[in-house]
């Protein structure tokens, strides 16, 4: 049974105008269930959660996005290791090491207290255009099943 999409938004929208929460959001919808929301919706959605990293960038939902003024946030941005639905190529990426590697940096960062220390230094290098071409031709694959 296809999901009542106008119903479900009319109570989130409700949700709003009560107070009870500041925006409303979606995740996972792609341009064609972004575009039936907007068709009927008095308050759009302010934010979409999607799978989206180097390896993933999905690129005409983040321009339908903007255009819309929908913000797009990731989730699984370095990937989902260790996760029966997921994998770790954005960590593994070839390109993503050698440009890490150039920089003195790693491609990911964590947690912990000496990684926070190295954290706070990032302000320290930019990429080149050689390097961001480099990143804009990875080839393109979702990591998320």
């Amino acid at each position: 049974m296809p999901m009542n999409f106008n119903s479900v938004w009319a109570a989130m929208e409700d949700c709003q105008r009560l107070g009870l929460t500041k925006s409303i959001g979606v995740s996972n919808f792609s341009c064609k269930k972004l575009a039936d929301i907007l068709s009927f919706a008095n308050i759009p959605p302010a934010v979409n959660e999607v799978e989206l990293n180097p390896i993933w960038k999905q690129e005409k939902l983040s321009k339908f996005c903007k255009e819309n003024g929908i913000l797009l946030t990731a989730y699984a941005p370095l990937g989902a290791k260790g996760t029966i639905w997921g994998s770790n190529k954005v960590l593994e990426c070839q390109v993503l090491n050698e440009i890490a590697k150039e920089k003195g940096k790693t491609v990911a960062q964590s947690f912990n207290k000496e990684r926070m220390k190295s954290n706070l230094d990032i302000f320290d290098w930019s990429l080149s255009k050689d390097e961001l071409e480099k990143i804009n031709e990875i080839p393109q694959s979702r990591l998320c099943r």
